[in-house]
């Protein structure tokens, strides 16, 4: 994130203040010199309303620019700002992202980013005696006598277990050791896929497996238990409930450094999860560089000043990236030694006004209308009735196919705005000529013509032929398109949104409803009455929409300890673990995020 050059050397730090007010914010914005009637150039999660203070002269979705009046050493210029919705700003994220002052001469200074502030929730209580400190715990723990003394094993030939080794490597954790605890494999057939044994004794450990991710689960609990305070004597015997266990990572809104995606990536192998939905194309920016359409990536990667996309975010003049083949390869090979699956995000048809920006031909240049979706981006829908967009997007879905072996490419299907493409005489014509009764019907038409044979993921509202299925608003949506004959993932946003704030605390931090620890453990995946449909549903993810960040290092305050309850309720059977039996596993685990550098939700 790199500011214009050439700012004036001599001006010291700007200062800049904000605070919740009722249904409004009230900033302070200062210069210990004087300035010239800058323009404040910032971002709220939505549309902004100026009160007072300043005279509104540009804005799109939550971005806004506030013309300032002279700025005097001293007398901060006082502005107050509402949401243009009328929503009532829940906690401090919820105030404008400082962004940058614009000179008259066009330089730009920088305010000060908001921190994400320490956190507040209740302390946890001491583990229970006899309980393992694994997370996931495990199916079923027969405790021998005492502990086994052992700083570290001695490993078999195993590419598994070398995975785990590597792994612990980074982590800086002890698992390898020369002259350690003698650790065997077996090979057992009988137990289901990814399922492992472990027998541990004072000679020797036993791992049990039928496939490489039975014994990377076993070593990585092994890992998971001589970094929590050593070897306990017994038996574990483990399966996950679900074969698919994930978390999104939205690099639209913030363009997370490949390093951060690598480090996430082998903490949720820490956590036995096992798919990472790499959303990497929306409404601001599309981030894969893609020969198919270079266009896309190399006009909206990079917002800001001189930028087709403004400053977004509160990320400073300039801000943003792209990400190259090689950044992908580099986290598909880090995801495949870990066993995860990577899954390509992008938004369409609506949730895009960085590919209609980049690209006009993909709009209707006859269409009037002025939808807009719901973070307040206009004309941010790709038109299904122009030749252009025939002419991009199967090649651009084909590529990254070809990125993601293996993987299904995720399309999107959300957002579609109220009076979408009502505007377009193509689209109108279109309907005519394929019987399509409204807006709906025009999206899950284009997506199932852009889908052909490539597998493919949708949020839950769209209906594509064999389509994955993510219900993201809720256990309901899930269970109806399950019932419709789709196979689906649970990721219910009032349970395991993890962008969201922490509670209701107005100096937390988080954009949406607040999602509270204990609810990510406090639900049932597949709810009462829809048993019908538990073959369909595949597993569980975690969502993180990133709208609430403004640097990489934001994401683990967020991000955790509530990972740990979407990694529980992925593995452990129904019943067997709530959000009063999590808590005391985020207190023995905290020690451990700690130890391997993730700074997280950790205080009391």
């Amino acid at each position: 994130m790199d500011d214009a050059p050439g700012a004036p050397a001599l001006i010291p730090t700007l200062t800049y203040e904000a605070a919740i007010e009722g249904d409004a914010v009230r900033c302070r914005v200062g210069s210990p010199a004087p300035l010239a009637a800058p323009v404040w150039c910032f971002s709220l999660l939505g549309p902004a309303r100026v009160v007072s203070g300043g005279t509104p002269i540009r804005s799109l979705a939550g971005y806004a620019e506030v013309q300032l009046p002279d700025l005097l050493p001293g007398a901060p210029q006082e502005v107050v700002l509402a949401y243009a919705s009328g929503a009532r700003p829940l906690n401090r994220a919820w105030l404008p992202q400082g962004g940058y002052l614009r000179l008259e001469d066009d330089r730009t200074l920088p305010l000060p980013h908001l921190p994400v502030p320490p956190p507040r929730w209740r302390a946890p209580e001491p583990l229970a005696p006899g309980l393992l400190p694994l997370v996931p715990p495990p199916a079923l723990w027969s405790p021998g006598d005492g502990a086994v003394g052992a700083a570290g094993l001695l490993l078999p030939e195993d590419e598994a277990l070398a995975a785990v080794a590597r792994l612990a490597g980074r982590l800086g954790l002890p698992f390898a050791a020369p002259g350690g605890l003698p650790l065997a494999l077996r090979h057992d057939l009988t137990l289901p896929p990814e399922g492992f044994r472990l027998d541990v004794a004072r000679g020797g450990v036993t791992l049990w497996a039928g496939d490489r991710a039975g014994r990377l689960h076993g070593g990585i609990a092994l890992l998971a238990l001589l970094a929590l305070g050593g070897l306990p004597a017994g038996r574990i015997e483990d399966t996950p409930r679900f074969p698919f266990r994930g978390q999104q990572l939205d690099c639209v809104r913030h363009a997370f450094e490949p390093a951060t995606i690598l480090r996430l990536l082998d903490l949720m192998a820490l956590l036995r999860l096992n798919r990472l939905l790499w959303t990497g194309a929306g409404d601001d920016a599309f981030r894969w560089e893609t020969e198919t359409a270079p266009d896309l990536w190399r006009r909206t990667a990079v917002r800001g000043e001189g930028c087709l996309i403004p400053g977004l975010r509160g990320g400073g003049a300039r801000a943003g990236r792209s990400y190259a083949r090689a950044d992908v390869e580099a986290v598909l090979a880090r995801a495949r030694e870990l066993g995860i699956q990577v899954i390509p995000g992008l938004s369409l048809p609506a949730g895009a006004h960085a590919m209609t920006a980049a690209l006009p031909a993909l709009r209707d240049p006859e269409d009037r209308g002025l939808e807009a979706g719901p973070e307040g981006y206009p004309r941010a829908l790709v038109n299904p009735a122009m030749g252009a967009t025939w002419d991009v997007l199967p090649p651009l879905l084909a590529e990254l196919a070809s990125w993601f072996p293996g993987a299904p490419v995720h399309l999107g299907g959300d957002g579609l705005p109220e009076g979408a493409w009502a505007g377009s005489p193509a689209v109108a014509g279109l309907r005519e000529a394929r019987g399509l009764a409204g807006p709906g019907e025009v999206r899950d038409w284009m997506l199932a013509r852009l889908a052909g044979d490539t597998p493919v993921a949708v949020w839950d509202g769209a209906e594509v032929p064999g389509a994955l299925v993510f219900a993201r608003s809720g256990t309901a949506a899930g269970v109806a398109a399950a019932r419709a004959g789709h196979d689906v993932v649970m990721a219910p946003e009032r349970h395991v949104r993890l962008d969201a704030a922490h509670g209701e605390d107005p100096d937390d931090w988080g954009a949406g409803t607040p999602v509270p620890l204990e609810a990510t453990a406090d639900w049932r995946v597949v709810p009462p009455g829809a048993e019908d449909v538990g073959a369909r549903v595949r597993g569980v993810m975690g969502l993180f929409g990133a709208e609430a960040v403004g640097t990489d290092g934001d994401l683990g305050p967020l991000l955790l300890p509530r990972l740990l309850g979407v990694a529980c309720k992925a593995w452990v059977p129904q019943g067997g673990l709530d959000g009063d039996r999590l808590r005391p596993l985020v207190g023995a685990w905290g020690p451990l995020l700690d130890r391997i550098g993730w700074r997280w939700n950790g205080g009391a």
